[in-house]
């Protein structure tokens, strides 16, 4: 029997009107995944590019900002206690909202006073406690990705997948431009009534940590998915430690196993590193030309919105367009080109024009990649007893550019200057493109069967 072709899986039938396509993302389990997907990009910005706005404003220098991207570690290690969340009961919340319910509350509750916590720092006067403030917020808001991506794995039929895949990245980058120009525009409010700068980035850091409550609220509405109920069932007579047991090791050896594992865990480190890199340093870059806050703010809230937003449906588009390898190429190429137009915005100088279509490249490609990527990790990810691990080791790892190859990305800026910089950024993308192909020839992307986005 002839294989059927990458491509046709996901077009094997007639395509839906653009009515059912429609109907599709109000269905009531995507529009959960769209609030949980605002919810868990929300605080990211919040120990990252938000922070080191507040942290250069307060001259703290460039090399000590480059290093705060080590405060994104949680990002990294979540996989060394997602089995906890894939075994253990937290008390009270999961016997009264079930097994995910009950930690999505439960970490979201706690990231709130994290980020309360972060609002009583001061980076002039002690970066310790700032960097220890943006750990917790890190640690708290890494939980909750365990768990929302978990959920989202679960709930989503094979019929809503795609609108759900889209949704969530389209949701989560626009938690990211609520906590980085929507937060900039709160601070800036603030310090117009005649508080001091201290105090304004205070109350920005409350308002968000109010946000925080829509996850909350969406969290309260949901029900817990059924592939969750019956594995919660099947486990039912076995000791917290056997089944903490079993996630653990279950998730770690049945993807060890797998041919080519390895190069596979290497292209997940790889992938995103190009946009981690230079997304380290965007924020003081921008400031450094000269623009003002509230300049960085309007536009990425506005141009960098509508970018994402297109982005990311364009993103689900390509998924569903083209085989996963193909789909994978397209993203992987055009998120590293993107890098070349601050290149030319460091020439240019303060042109709001320029940074307008900077920041409109960057959101749009970053989008596109992001989506595509979410639906490779999404297909490695099969077994409901232990997908909040396997899942959470996945992105842990995607992670690691972001956190410790991003960390020298001060250095590098300082040494190189601002037009060199990002085509050094573009540069590293090279490593995950020569893994793609590897793995294509090897037949990796085939073997994972139809694209699930």
């Amino acid at each position: 029997m002839t294989a059927p072709d990458a491509t046709s899986s996901a077009t094997a039938d007639a395509p839906p009107s653009w009515r059912d396509s429609l109907a599709v993302y109000l269905q009531p389990r995507v529009l959960i995944v769209l609030f949980l997907g605002f919810s868990s990009g929300l605080p990211l910005a919040l120990s990252g590019s938000t922070l080191l706005v507040w942290m250069r404003e307060s001259g703290v220098d460039l090399k000590t900002i480059g290093l705060f991207a080590l405060v994104g570690t949680p990002y990294t290690l979540k996989f060394l206690w997602a089995p906890l969340v894939d075994a253990l009961h937290v008390p009270l919340f999961t016997r009264a909202f079930g097994r995910r319910r009950g930690w999505l509350l439960f970490s979201q509750s706690l990231l709130i006073v994290a980020i309360l916590l972060l609002a009583l720092t001061d980076p002039a006067r002690s970066p310790f406690f700032v960097a220890l403030g943006a750990l917790l917020v890190a640690t708290t808001s890494s939980t909750q990705d365990i768990v929302v991506d978990a959920f989202r794995v679960e709930s989503l039929p094979e019929s809503e997948q795609a609108a759900g895949m889209a949704s969530y990245v389209a949701a989560y980058r626009i938690g990211m431009l609520v906590s980085t120009a929507g937060a900039l525009f709160i601070v800036s409010g603030f310090e117009s009534t005649g508080i001091t700068r201290t105090s304004a980035w205070m109350w920005g850091y409350v308002v968000m940590a109010g946000m925080v409550l829509i996850g909350t609220i969406t969290a309260l509405v949901a029900t817990e998915p059924e592939q969750s109920v019956r594995a919660e069932a099947a486990t039912q007579t076995e000791t917290a430690f056997a089944r903490v047991l079993r996630a653990a090791i279950g998730a770690f050896s049945e993807f060890l196993t797998r041919k080519d594992a390895l190069a596979a865990l290497a292209f997940v480190v790889l992938f995103k590193f190009t946009d981690a890199f230079s997304g380290t340093m965007t924020a003081p870059f921008v400031i450094d030309l000269g623009f003002s806050r509230n300049d960085y703010a309007a536009i990425v809230k506005g141009v960098g919105l509508a970018a994402t937003l297109i982005g990311g449906f364009a993103g689900g588009f390509v998924a569903r367009r083209y085989s996963l390898a193909t789909s994978l190429w397209i993203g992987g190429v055009v998120q590293a080109l993107a890098n070349l137009s601050f290149s030319w915005l460091a020439l240019v100088g303060t042109s709001q024009w320029a940074l307008a279509f900077a920041i409109t490249a960057e959101n749009f490609t970053s989008a596109i990649g992001t989506v595509i990527f979410v639906a490779y990790l999404s297909a490695l990810c099969q077994n409901p007893l232990h997908t909040a691990t396997q899942y959470a080791l996945l992105t842990a790892l995607a992670a690691v550019g972001r956190t410790y190859l991003s960390s020298g990305a001060g250095f590098v800026a300082d040494t190189t200057g601002w037009p060199m910089f990002f085509v050094i950024c573009m540069l590293v993308a090279i490593p995950s493109l020569v893994l793609l192909v590897w793995l294509q020839k090897r037949g990796h992307f085939d073997a994972l069967g139809p694209i699930r986005v």
